[in-house]
C-alpha cells in the first residue's frame, strides 16, 4: 500500500493518482509489488525541519528519504519507509526547466523510493546506476527523461 498524505494548503496543487502512479512503477520495476511506503507533500518550512533534525542541513531541499525495512507485524509486508516532498521546492524547480509540476513530482517520487530501495548517488556509479533506473522508470510513465537534474 502507498500512503500519501498532502497538507490541506497543497492539495489543489497534487493528483494522487500521479504520486501513487509513480511510486507503483518503481516498486513495479524494481521487484518490489508487495512493499507498503508513505508519501508525504509537504512545504519548505516542514521539510527544512526535517533536513535539519535528521540531516545537519538547515535548508529546504526538494525531497528526504527514510528508509524503514521494517516488517508489518499484522500484514506481513514490508514497509519501506518515508519520502517527504517539499511541493513549493518542485514548483520552483519545474518553472525553472520548463516542465509540467506533475513531472517534476514524479521525478520526486522516483528518487525517493529508489532511495528507500537503497539506491544512493554518492559516488559515481553509484549515481550512474540510479540515473538510468529514474530514466527507465519515467519512461514507463511516459516522461521525459530530460527532466532528471542534479
Amino acid at each position: 500500500m502507498i500512503s500519501i498524505e498532502i497538507i490541506p494548503e497543497l492539495r489543489r496543487m497534487v493528483k494522487s493518482i500521479d504520486l501513487e502512479r509513480a511510486a507503483g512503477a518503481v516498486l513495479q520495476q524494481q521487484s518490489a509489488p508487495d512493499a507498503d511506503l508513505s508519501l508525504v507533500l509537504t512545504n519548505d518550512e516542514r521539510i527544512q525541519v526535517l533536513n535539519r533534525t535528521y540531516l545537519g542541513k538547515n535548508s529546504p531541499t526538494d525531497v528526504l528519504a527514510f528508509p524503514a525495512s521494517e516488517t508489518d507485524p499484522e500484514t506481513g509486508r514490508r514497509y519501506l519507509g518515508d519520502v517527504i516532498i517539499s511541493v513549493p521546492r518542485a514548483e520552483a524547480q519545474c518553472k525553472s526547466a520548463g516542465h509540467a509540476l506533475k513531472d517534476e513530482l514524479s521525478l520526486l517520487v522516483i528518487h525517493g523510493v529508489l532511495h528507500l530501495l537503497g539506491f544512493d548517488h554518492d559516488g559515481k556509479d553509484e549515481r550512474s546506476r540510479m540515473w538510468a533506473a529514474q530514466t527507465r522508470i519515467l519512461s514507463l510513465l511516459d516522461i521525459s527523461p530530460t527532466i532528471v537534474h542534479d
